[in-house]
């Protein structure tokens, strides 16, 4: 059974908020999930309509994510580690509003979503610094030598060059071991932080 925060709301008791998850201690309620759904969908180039209802497939998204940066926050935190600077944090701020067409569009976005630039500042910054978090535990594991390269660009049987083909071969095949170095450490990191799934994904979307 979920647990529940705030208050209820009238005689019919409808629920205003309630804990979604904790992570090491952290509590994630459904309305912090939902904002950082939106924030997450924004960023990535979606379309910041907050009259598009959020369905299981968006909030399971967000809450994978939403785990996995409190739990590199948490190993950061234990490292004493990843400091972020003000002027970072604004510059985060900075680009998420060039998704907006201004300033009042951005402000717009964030009433509706019961927030504050303070509040978009915190999701941020936090995805920030799980970033370098894990960043930090993935890059040496990303570099690629110039016999990988090679041996990519022998088995791939391109007509070109080896000199015109290494920087794009070079560029894709650090990609590709960065994005598997994450996901086993974000899996590490996950498997090793307390988390406690309160709410099921399918209570989670919101009514059409």
């Amino acid at each position: 059974m979920a647990l529940l925060v705030g208050v209820q709301a009238t005689a019919a008791d409808q629920v205003l908020d309630r804990v979604v998850a904790q992570v090491d201690g952290q509590v994630i309620t459904l309305s912090d999930l939902r904002f950082e759904a939106r924030v997450a969908l924004v960023d990535r180039g979606g379309t910041p309509l907050e009259s598009v209802p959020l369905d299981q497939a968006a909030l399971l998204s967000a809450l994978d994510l939403a785990i996995a940066q409190r739990a590199a926050g948490a190993e950061a935190d234990r490292l004493g580690s990843l400091h972020l600077d003000p002027a970072d944090i604004d510059a985060r701020v900075k680009a998420f509003e060039g998704h907006f067409s201004g300033p009042t569009a951005l402000d717009a976005f964030l009433r509706a979503q019961g927030a504050d630039r303070a509040q978009l500042a915190e999701v941020l910054a936090r995805g920030l610094r799980a970033e370098r978090a894990l960043d930090a535990r993935v890059r040496l594991r990303a570099q690629v030598s110039e016999a990988d390269v090679r041996r990519a660009w022998e088995a791939a049987g391109s007509k070109g060059s080896f000199e015109q083909a290494r920087g794009a071969i070079r560029e894709e095949l650090v990609r590709e071991r960065y994005q598997a170095a994450a996901r086993e450490e974000l899996a590490k990191l996950r498997a090793a932080a307390q988390v406690r799934i309160v709410a099921r994904p399918a209570d989670l979307a919101e009514a059409r």
